[in-house]
């Protein structure tokens, strides 16, 4: 029997630059482990930061960031805005100290969230959209950029400068580049990430530190009580919140992160003009002449069981000098019970819920305030609106308002009724028609309602919601710019402004077409003429599909055909250019930083369960490969259907003609090592809500059903198999590996492997554990650790916020197998969230599952199971 080998065992919380490893690694590693000087067992066994081969960290470290996509149109339609990035973030930076307080992860010493820290850029480019000319604008020398934002005549850029201890707002001549700081005061932007340019261009709307603000408050070195929570009456049904606050500590800490100064900033004098007294403000958006704001305050009192997003807000109406001039909305703090709306992470709970104001916006007329709200109900009938998706008229009508100013009763008046509830809204740019949408049961309806008129609808397009084939697209803003979804701004959502004709008889519908043989046909976008009284559409533009995928990115001119477009293909990087009906101009030159791996040849195709479902597998080969059998690297998530049918609707979107998506975790790097990597959908299918039945039986079906057919093909040696995932991957590839005896290695990152953690639902899953406790239990692998077969590594973030996902999951189950005597490695990530983020975390993963692989898979030796 082999000699194990032991390790000294590490404490879980160590220093910020430290990595956190445990381990059971295997002692008779086969000769193959050792190449060309770079030892796998010896990387697997470091405590400190390492890096994988030359050709693994030359892939991961491509500088793609330089490649520009040009979408950030100026108002003129004359430039682009490009952020330029410089690659992972490294970890003097990542590792900066910030205070976590309910989902809100603040760089106390910069006054910001932390992501304007870790995710900022380095440069900033304007380019030309005529000829693609570049001007660099000028940036502070080490200072960080973020949030380039056009001036509303397009001459200029404003941005925030990040450095050490401060965020400013600069502003930069779009022709020359050359800028300068505006701000005086340093901004606070930690609740409040974003500014607003006026719609005259001469005032930036920001947060400012308070001028009279106190030092930040410090924890008692005393504990001052214990941790408190109770339960409230009813069902509380809440996810696993990371971060939340616990403590009057967090909650004075909060107050004092969030409180802020409104304050309009003259561009040309610099002078800052404060806009009422320092609160905490959550949002604000000032109408187009400056002369009122909606500001969104975060109100007391706070909670310890949900995140920030979900504590109360006031949203009110405040004049220029900052005076409350209405009460317009009111969110109290939503703990989670039954039937409570709890707000998404960034968002604010109540933003759509049934009464009361939704989709408020300026109307960019200048005419007061935009909103959708329901109409009271008749007397002695039902209180409660239709829901959204609901058949039939609604039992109160919905309607589409305006507030004019002083914002009294005078002023406020119906602009639109409708007999169902209205989906999404948008006016022409004279404000004389309103495009709006409603759910009919599983349809959409699009229609347009000219106000001389408001008693006739115009129907657009009528169409299944769910049906890729059906979608007429989303109706094209008014700005040129293109949605990626069917929204009609950017900022808060209603109220904008779509493109129609110069005579405002036609709208346009911008969008992707999708084939119904994807496999043989790519998608085509295109632009629609609509016209607005007869629905009668035609197409005035239509990308090509011929071995290219030409996505439209901006439109300047949509009925002289004059537009941006990015064009790719499987074997060309995308560049943008502007198309004119006279020829087209190239405006990026974007380069392909890993040319072998675009080359790398790739397989798709249908595999077939023995029950008779079919299923999608991609398989991407080594360059040059000579036919032989290879060690093969599956990495999957899987996903949840009802039916055939539905997992063929999701499969309907692939794009053949793309090029190779690239990141810094893409497993097919692993080709440049003589792997296979074979990335196979894996649908899990059963009656809706019950599909989990059939978790653990799919699962080892669809993996079996891959592998028959590899194998039929010569592609793999079977007898060399990996499987990884993240998160739900992470999970589902423990599964597959206590459940099956397929795969000789595993990696597996940020996972749940114990579902009775999560007994209130996880992913699709909607009952509870007692509810269905046999699902939860066959599904938890740490119930079936001890039939683990093959070597498994774990990979976490020490500060996974994902619901679901904690941190602990990881070292319970290295626990379980180590005291099982499996084969297995775990390495916890500093600072790290759902997914590794820093250049000495990414580089360092990249090196251990490399080694890992090499050690497990890769040798025709096995590997003597050992424990630490």
């Amino acid at each position: 029997m082999a000699r194990r080998r032991r390790f000294a065992r590490t404490p879980l919380a160590q220093g910020a630059a430290s990595l956190i490893l445990l381990a059971a690694v295997v002692s008779s590693a086969p000769a193959v482990a050792q190449t060309n000087g770079w030892d796998a067992e010896e990387i697997l066994a470091r405590k400190d930061y390492v890096g994988p081969q030359s050709d693994i960290a030359e892939a991961v470290l491509a500088p793609r960031y330089l490649n520009a996509t040009l979408s950030e149109m100026s108002a003129d339609g004359a430039w682009f805005v490009h952020q330029v990035g410089d690659g992972p973030v490294p970890m003097v930076r990542f590792s900066r100290p910030f205070d976590e307080l309910g989902g809100l992860f603040i760089d106390h010493a910069a006054n910001r969230d932390r992501n304007l820290t870790i995710r900022s850029d380095v440069g900033i480019q304007v380019i030309s959209a005529v000829n693609g000319r570049v001007v660099d604008v000028q940036v502070p020398g080490s200072a960080r950029v973020s949030n380039a934002t056009w001036s509303p005549s397009g001459a200029r850029v404003a941005f925030f400068v990040h450095t050490d201890d401060a965020t400013h707002i600069w502003v930069a001549d779009a022709a020359t580049g050359r800028s300068r700081q505006i701000t005086r005061t340093p901004v606070l932007a930690t609740t409040v990430t974003e500014f607003q340019w006026t719609s005259d261009g001469r005032e930036i709307a920001t947060v400012l530190i308070p001028s009279a603000r106190s030092r930040r408050p410090l924890p008692s070195a005393v504990p001052m009580g214990p941790q408190v929570k109770a339960t409230e009456e009813g069902e509380n049904m809440l996810r696993t919140y990371a971060s939340l606050m616990a403590t009057p500590y967090d909650e004075e800490l909060l107050e004092w992160h969030a409180t802020g100064q409104l304050a309009l900033v003259d561009v040309e004098s610099r002078q800052e003009r404060k806009v009422g007294d320092p609160t905490m403000i959550w949002a604000f958006d000032f109408a187009p002449d400056g002369a009122y704001a909606r500001v969104t305050r975060m109100v007391k009192p706070f909670s310890y069981v949900v995140p920030t997003a979900n504590f109360g807000k006031e949203d009110e109406i405040w004049s220029r000098d900052g005076t409350m001039v209405r009460a317009f909305d009111s969110t109290p703090l939503n703990t989670g019970l039954q039937g409570a709306n709890v707000a998404a992470p960034g968002a604010s709970a109540g933003a759509d819920d049934n009464d009361g104001p939704r989709q408020a916006a300026w109307r960019k007329d200048g005419k007061g305030l935009t909103f959708l709200e329901s109409a009271p109900a008749p007397e002695g009938q039902d209180e409660a609106p239709a829901a959204e998706g609901e058949d039939g008229p609604a039992r109160r009508k919905d309607r589409v308002m305006s507030w004019l100013p002083p914002f009294d009763s005078a002023g406020l008046s119906v602009v639109y009724e409708n007999p169902r509830r209205i989906a999404t809204y948008a006016y022409s740019p004279d404000h004389g028609t309103v495009f709006l949408s409603e759910r009919q049961g599983r349809n959409t309806h699009q229609f347009a309602v000219i106000l001389d008129d408001p008693g006739t609808r115009y129907t657009l397009a009528r169409y299944e919601t769910e049906n890729v084939y059906a979608s007429p697209g989303a109706l094209l803003p008014a700005d040129g710019s293109v949605p990626a979804t069917g929204r009609f701004q950017r900022g808060r959502s209603g109220g904008g402004t779509v493109q129609v004709s110069a005579d405002g008889a036609h709208a346009f519908f911008t969008g992707v077409e999708y084939d119904t043989d994807p496999l043989t046909n790519g998608p085509k976008s295109f632009v629609d003429r609509v016209e607005i009284r007869t629905g009668e559409k035609e197409r005035i533009f239509e990308g090509s599909n011929d071995g290219v995928w030409e996505r439209i990115t901006a439109v300047l001119d949509v009925e002289a055909g004059d537009l941006v477009l990015a064009r790719q293909s499987p074997t060309e990087v995308e560049q943008s250019f502007h198309v004119t009906g006279r020829g087209e101009t190239q405006l990026t030159r974007n380069v392909d930083y890993t040319p072998d791996l675009t080359a790398a040849p790739r397989e798709r195709f249908v595999v077939e369960r023995p029950d008779g479902f079919r299923f999608m597998v991609n398989v991407t080969l080594p360059p040059g490969h000579d036919g032989s059998r290879l060690p093969a690297m599956f990495w999957f998530y899987p996903r949840e259907y009802e039916d055939q049918e539905s997992y063929d609707d999701s499969a309907r979107t692939w794009n053949k003609n793309a090029f190779p998506n690239f990141g810094t975790r893409s497993m097919q790097y692993l080709v440049r090592l003589g792997y296979a990597v074979v990335e196979p959908d894996a649908p899990i299918v059963g009656k809706a809500g019950q599909m989990n039945n059939n978790y653990e039986h799919d699962l080892r079906n669809n993996l079996a059903a891959v592998i028959d057919e590899l194998d039929r093909r010569g592609i793999v040696d079977r007898q060399r198999l990996g499987l990884g995932g993240h998160s739900y991957g992470a999970f589902s590839t423990v599964n597959a590996m206590v459940h099956t005896p397929f795969f000789k290695a595993g990696i597996a990152g940020d996972g749940n492997y114990n579902r009775t953690f999560t007994p209130l639902m996880f992913q699709s899953e909607r009952r509870v554990f007692w509810d269905a406790k046999d699902t939860y239990l066959s599904m938890s692998p740490f119930m079936y650790a001890n039939n683990l077969t093959g070597a498994l590594l774990m990979y976490h973030g020490l500060h996974d916020q994902n619901v679901g996902t904690d941190p602990d999951h990881s070292p319970r189950l290295f626990h379980a197998l180590n005291g099982l005597g499996k084969t297995a490695a775990m390495y916890l990530y500093p600072y790290e969230d759902h997914g590794p983020a820093s250049r000495e975390t990414l580089l360092d993963l990249w090196a251990r599952w490399t080694a890992w692989l090499e050690v497990h898979l890769k040798s025709t030796d096995q590997p003597i199971i050992s424990q630490e």
